[in-house]
């Protein structure tokens, strides 16, 4: 029988902007209507703060993946410095991560084509699911060239927002709300209006806003010049935090009086909406209901992928190793594929609250994720002084830094079991850890036995 292996036909075009496009989507597009919500223009410093501390998490993981030629995956380095377990648990926990985060961009699609139809959300979150599932059985080079482009959508739409917001401003123009001004961050209750719990409740949204940062990093690995491309993909990290995250909300609060936003419409759509444009109003509509139907894209080709890879690891059942004609890891695809139509469900039984419960689960799973990262850089850094000394890339700030992120995350965490809206959710996850753990110990004896 031929043997069959993953085709990697994605170019460096592709996965630069790939990497750039992919944390750009539904947290920016949809979750900041509900973060400006809770924390009004004190919003623009929770971005800020979180975009720094994960500024240095992607530091440490660049110096981790630089440090030895032979990593692939986080997964690899969780299991050099931190040994099986970890490798396990967080090679699934990326999986549930992601798994989470393509039925949040499931659940946004619904709620974007309300905006043209009056239909149940979960109808066009299924058709999404079942489109795009079709495509996924297709080739990597085709998944490739259409991420390309809803990349390149994505920050030409920030930027356009950005120039547009800047020309308003200059002429100082109104909008059915006010004046598009500077003082709209601090005319409407100043800068912190629903105090500083309205503050700390937004980190949660946040949080899952920047998911998938790490993508940067190890995209870039999989780039001809590895030692020249992490650090370059990395470096640039805080200038587009500052454009695409902190630039578009400043525009976006300058146009809009904060109590005009809220949580179940797109920002991005109320703004060109107030703004008395509705023809543009509804092209913006399309451009976010494109980012989610392809960061659900970029879901279904991570997840299957991941259990592709658990498997050929002997991490997780073997039919997930098996290739069909197209070079593609079909049974992994059809098993995340039914896992994120839930999401569809969830649409249909919960619509007001689905979107809440899967951000917050997905933001929960990645602060393991970076937490490992740091964690990972801790023991490296301890065990391995030698090839700390050496890199040419080191991580700033450290140890202190990795404590202060990791006493940052840990806060987040509490924070979310004081809000109504995260409790259910961070109460559930950790059923997610235990039965990890429970499976990887079962595996282990019976590994052991034999």
């Amino acid at each position: 029988m031929e043997q069959r292996e993953l085709k990697r036909d994605l170019s460096n075009r592709h996965i630069q902007l790939i990497a750039i496009g992919g944390t750009i989507g539904t947290g920016l597009f949809l979750g900041s209507g509900k973060a400006i919500q809770l924390a009004g223009p004190s919003i623009i410093f929770a971005y800020l703060i979180v975009g720094i501390a994960l500024f240095f998490v992607m530091r440490a993981l660049g110096e981790l993946l630089l440090s030895k030629a032979g990593y692939q995956s986080l997964t690899d380095i969780a299991e050099e410095h931190l040994g099986p377990w970890a490798s396990f648990v967080t090679g699934w926990t990326y999986w549930f991560c992601w798994i989470m985060t393509a039925m949040a961009d499931v659940i946004a699609v619904g709620v974007y084509v309300k905006y043209w139809f009056n239909i149940p959300q979960w109808i066009p979150a299924l058709i999404c699911v079942i489109i795009l599932l079709g495509l996924n059985l297709l080739t990597v080079k085709l998944f490739g060239e259409l991420e390309f482009w809803f990349a390149l959508i994505k920050v030409i739409t920030i930027l356009a927002l950005i120039i547009i917001g800047v020309i308003l401003l200059v002429m100082g123009f109104k909008t059915d709300a006010g004046s598009v001004t500077v003082q709209n961050l601090w005319n409407h209750g100043g800068l912190f209006p629903n105090g500083v719990s309205g503050f700390l409740l937004s980190f949660q949204m946040v949080i899952f806003a920047y998911v998938g940062v790490e993508l940067v990093g190890v995209s870039a690995t999989e780039t001809s010049n590895p030692q020249k491309n992490i650090p370059s993909a990395i470096n640039k990290i805080p200038l587009r935090i500052l454009f695409f995250y902190v630039g578009a909300l400043i525009v976006l609060l300058f146009i809009n009086p904060w109590m005009e936003l809220n949580a179940a419409e797109s920002p991005f759509v109320k703004t060109f909406s107030l703004v008395g444009i509705p023809l543009a109003a509804g092209i913006i509509n399309f451009v976010v209901l494109t980012s989610a139907a392809s960061a659900c894209n970029s879901g279904m080709f991570s997840t299957s992928r991941i259990l592709y890879n658990l498997s050929k690891n002997d991490q997780g059942p073997s039919k997930f190793a098996k290739l069909n004609k197209n070079h593609v890891p079909s049974n992994g695809l059809f098993v995340s594929t039914l896992v994120i139509s839930g999401g569809a469900l969830l649409s249909k039984l919960i619509p007001d609250q689905a979107f809440g419960i899967v951000t917050t689960i997905s933001a929960i799973c990645f602060i393991w994720v970076w937490s490992i990262i740091l964690i990972c850089h801790l023991r490296y850094k301890k065990k391995c002084p030698h090839l700390h000394a050496a890199s040419a890339f080191k991580a700033p700030l450290t140890p202190f830094i990795n404590y202060v992120v990791l006493a940052l995350f840990a806060v987040i965490l509490v924070i979310m079991l004081f809000s109504d809206a995260t409790r259910p959710a961070l109460l559930l996850t950790p059923v997610w850890f235990i039965l990890l753990f429970i499976f990887y110990w079962t595996r282990r004896k019976k590994k052991i036995n034999l």
